[in-house]
């Protein structure tokens, strides 16, 4: 591989962006200042030191003003505040607690019962959420303290509400898969159904991993002191609770899958459910809704700060060659196209520990796109799905990057848990729980990776019934 005394530019750039990180400024500020930083530094060697690197001046960030009316004008876009106001507003509604009082007595009779119970309305939350925070404070609030008054052991009882939590990044409607979508040109209504079926594989492992846990260790999952045989009336309670996050999950992606509305015109649907279901069990009111726009504006905000800073950062790194970089150096590695995927994944995987999911998607993504989409892969996408290529290998990236949730140090749920536990519980608890969780991650990332059906078929039925 020939190197380019540019490249020494681009590998400086991502490591103080690394470096940056660490000091606590805002992701959006470091991101936009690397990026003006390193424009001076290239302008200087060009025209001060006479290296003529790249040729790179601050002319050329003239460029960002029509990318940044772009990323504004990008109706795609429009979707994420409104399906972050539908979680939140959801999260307000107490269908969680309603459903979470009545899932109790239903699986009170199986050992490790209440863990089952947190994973199957994690799973509900996630279909109708998508907010990670949300969720993981949500089950940590409700759960947390019943788990511990049933002596559940501390791992398993963290362990499952942390991985629980973070299906809402990979389940649609997802803002990750939105923002995967725009960067990587293709279909998000692809995304969405071809996330469906990996996010129930990940639902089921976890169910099964709690129901061999308890049976293995039955006293660190035991029942519940006053459970009580299963009755029609429990069933049908919990039928009863589940039928109104249904319907909104229905009205969702369901009017996306049958083609009725695009995924934008599908988060206004999400956001009208979501205050429609508040105001159906009375806990709308002005403060709710104050509450939820005031946060709806600041996680709006957060990100679209970061696609702008992203944005700067990106168009100094391609212009000192980063995208030839990166592609020259995968394509010089003489791996197959699988093997390669499978370096690709293991590198993000290896990234998750230090960079948010925001960061992976508006930088690497855009970056690896083109490498991929040129690659010889043979996934079937029935005829009638778009780039089943990337359909595939963004949903892998996707399954990998839902391990940065709990990997340390910057595993965001992690730290989101810890904020809502009482006094007794160590951080160390959480990440002896978190561990089993991720290698069931893992476990689900390669099923997905031999099998890319699991992605590409569901869009193709979808597609070929409509």
């Amino acid at each position: 591989m020939e190197f380019h005394p540019e490249y020494y530019l681009v590998i400086a750039m991502f490591a103080s962006f690394i470096a940056l990180i660490f000091t606590g400024f805002p992701v959006a500020w470091v991101l936009a200042g690397v990026g003006v930083g390193f424009t001076g530094i290239a302008w200087w060697s060009d025209n001060i030191m006479g290296w003529t690197f790249t040729g790179l001046d601050y002319n050329t960030l003239g460029l960002l003003t029509g990318r940044v009316f772009n990323i504004m004008d990008n109706w795609v876009l429009v979707a994420l505040p409104m399906f972050i106001f539908m979680g939140l507003m959801l999260d307000k509604s107490g269908v969680a607690e309603q459903m979470m009082k009545s899932m109790q007595r239903l699986f009170g009779n199986v050992r490790g019962g209440l863990a089952i119970t947190v994973t199957l309305i994690g799973i509900i939350l996630a279909a109708s959420t998508g907010i990670i925070g949300a969720s993981v404070v949500l089950l940590g609030l409700m759960s947390l303290p019943v788990m511990l008054k049933q002596n559940y052991d501390k791992p398993l009882a963290l362990g499952t509400i942390a991985a629980s939590g973070t299906l809402g990044i990979l389940i649609p409607p997802s803002i990750m898969l939105v923002i995967m979508g725009d960067q990587l040109g293709v279909s998000v209504g692809d995304l969405f159904m071809g996330a469906v079926i990996p996010g129930m594989i990940l639902g089921v492992l976890y169910i099964t991993y709690i129901l061999l846990y308890g049976k293995l260790n039955p006293e660190k999952a035991p029942l519940a002191a006053d459970h009580t045989e299963i009755r029609l009336q429990d069933v049908l309670r919990v039928m009863m609770d589940i039928i109104p996050p249904a319907l909104l999950i229905l009205a969702v992606l369901g009017s996306i899958f049958m083609g009725i509305a695009t995924v934008t015109e599908a988060s206004g649907i999400g956001a009208l459910g979501a205050t429609l279901l508040s105001l159906a069990y009375k806990r709308l009111d002005f403060g709710v809704v104050k509450d939820v726009v005031i946060n709806t504006m600041n996680t709006s905000a957060y990100i679209f700060a970061i696609f702008i800073g992203a944005t700067i950062f990106a168009l100094v790194l391609r212009e000192c060659g980063g995208d030839e970089l990166i592609e020259t150096a995968l394509n010089s590695m003489g791996l197959g196209p699988y093997a390669l995927i499978g370096f690709v994944l293991l590198l993000i995987f290896a990234l998750g520990f230090f960079l948010d999911w925001i960061e992976i998607s508006l930088i690497i993504l855009p970056l690896l796109g083109p490498v991929i989409g040129g690659l010889d892969l043979a996934v079937d996408g029935y005829g009638v799905v778009d780039n089943p290529n990337l359909v595939w290998f963004a949903l892998l990236v996707a399954v990998t990057l839902q391990t940065s949730f709990l990997t340390p140090p910057v595993g965001f749920a992690i730290f989101y848990l810890k904020g809502v536990c009482p006094p007794g519980v160590k951080l160390t608890h959480i990440y002896k729980g978190v561990v089993p969780f991720i290698v069931l991650q893992l476990i689900g990332l390669g099923l997905v990776f031999y099998f890319p059906a699991l992605v590409t078929w569901l869009p193709s039925v979808a597609y070929a019934t409509n």
